[in-house]
């Protein structure tokens, strides 16, 4: 069978200091050129500095299979999904496409905040490449879908961000390409909106259609994705089955001794306003890699504030499994937090500061975990962090709840002691057969 997509020694160069292109795709690779300076910069023959954010990648995809692209921030995917959508073009190599592309690059892209939903929808279907006879025909379905009856005569500039990203989506989900390329649609949005995401992701897979689809989401890569590549400092890592390629990408950059630093704040994950330092788990007054399944373990996250009186700010940890599902997300607000901490809403000093997050023992089962952060201001939500996967460690099972002539393991993921109680209900009677 012929390939629907062949990609032969792609690159995308950009050169420093010149003008950016129209569609600039250029702010997605600086953002991460600080986290490896030294292997991606180079001068051309002029002298200019130059970075390559795609580089020497190669790869084919049969019709019908949906393939997964991972990857760190930076990696490349979303430059090579630009490149495959030919929203910039390539520097050096080749990419044959045999059938009609979609992209679902940026959800919302040409929503106008005056105009009503009814308006949007037809703005932004038109902007998708749908007629307008196409976007009546399917008119009913994206309302639907986004569950804004109501509002769909009221300008997008009140819609709430769920309501807005939930419109968005349904237009862009209308469209019926051979190839669809995907990028991060279910980073956004409440779970019920991402479990309509994968549903639509998964009815467009049933249709036949080829669909690349880059997301850090582990667990929607898994059930969707036959095949998965990943990319690293945007070069091709690893091209296969895509449980093998995610518990190597897990792996990866999270085995380390119990803690990640980033010593140069232009180089850490955030913004402006805030910036990680370090991350650490800590068990028992100390730094450690593997923790006894019976003792307390203390996430700490060390981060630094450049805003002066800001407040609000909250302090969010997703815990994963090796297959990248998550097993609990917890943060710091008042009505998430256990305990009473004034430091939430007061203004916060310019600095180094410290959350810490405690997890009992005999809580997480024997395996490795991983974890993600983010910390995000209050009114409005804006995400100033957003690190995936910055560090790993193990549980280890010392045997504590194991009894003689029992079995070795316990399922799940948590495994927490919890009271029991067993008492006599009532005699066996007389009269009954056994």
């Amino acid at each position: 069978m012929k390939p629907i997509i062949q990609v032969e020694r792609l690159g995308k160069q950009y050169r420093l200091g010149a003008q950016l292109a129209p569609y600039g795709s250029l702010r997605d690779s600086l953002a991460e050129l600080v986290r490896d300076p030294l292997r991606r910069f180079q001068r051309n023959a002029d002298g200019l500095r130059t970075i390559w954010a795609v580089r020497n990648v190669s790869f084919q995809i049969e019709p019908g299979e949906i393939v997964g692209i991972i990857g760190r921030n930076g990696a490349g995917k979303s430059t090579l999904l630009k490149l495959l959508s030919h929203i910039t073009e390539p520097s050096t190599g080749r990419i044959k496409l045999y059938g009609r592309v979609g992209s679902l690059l940026e959800v919302g892209t040409g929503f106008h905040p005056e105009l009503t939903g009814r308006e949007n929808i037809f703005l932004n279907g038109a902007i998708l490449g749908m007629t307008r006879k196409e976007i009546s025909r399917k008119f009913d379905e994206m309302v639907a879908f986004a569950e804004v009856e109501r509002f769909i005569d009221t300008p997008v500039k009140h819609f709430s961000s769920g309501m807005y990203l939930r419109l968005a989506f349904a237009v862009a989900a209308q469209l019926e390409p051979e190839i669809l390329l995907v990028d991060e649609v279910l980073a956004v949005g409440d779970a019920n909106f991402q479990k309509k995401c994968m549903g639509k992701m998964d009815e467009v897979a049933k249709g036949g259609r080829t669909v690349l689809f880059v997301t850090h989401n582990m667990t929607a890569i898994n059930q969707l994705c036959q095949r998965t590549i990943m990319l690293a400092d945007g070069q091709v890592a690893r091209i296969g089955k895509t449980d093998e390629v995610v518990s190597e990408y897990l792996r990866i950059g999270s085995e380390c001794a119990g803690e990640r630093v980033w010593g140069d704040s232009l180089t850490a994950p955030g913004s402006e306003k805030i910036r990680l330092y370090a991350v650490r788990v800590v068990s028992d007054g100390q730094i450690r890699g593997e923790v006894d399944i019976d003792k307390e373990i203390s996430i700490e996250v060390d981060f630094w504030n450049y805003a002066p009186n800001i407040s609000n700010l909250c302090v969010t940890i997703y815990l994963l499994d090796r297959d990248g599902n998550v097993v609990l997300s917890t943060g710091n607000t008042p009505k998430a937090n256990l305990r009473h901490d004034e430091w939430f809403e007061q203004p916060h000093a310019v600095g180094l500061h410290r959350a810490v997050c405690t997890l009992p023992g005999n809580f997480l089962n024997n395996d490795r975990y991983y974890i993600d952060v983010y910390v995000s201001t209050f009114g409005p939500l804006v995400v100033e962090v957003d690190a995936h996967r910055v560090l790993g460690f193990d549980v280890f099972d010392t045997g504590v709840m194991r009894e003689a002539g029992g079995g070795s393991e316990w399922a799940g993921v948590v495994r927490v002691r919890l009271p029991w109680h067993v008492e006599f209900v009532k005699p066996l009677a007389t009269n009954v057969r056994t």
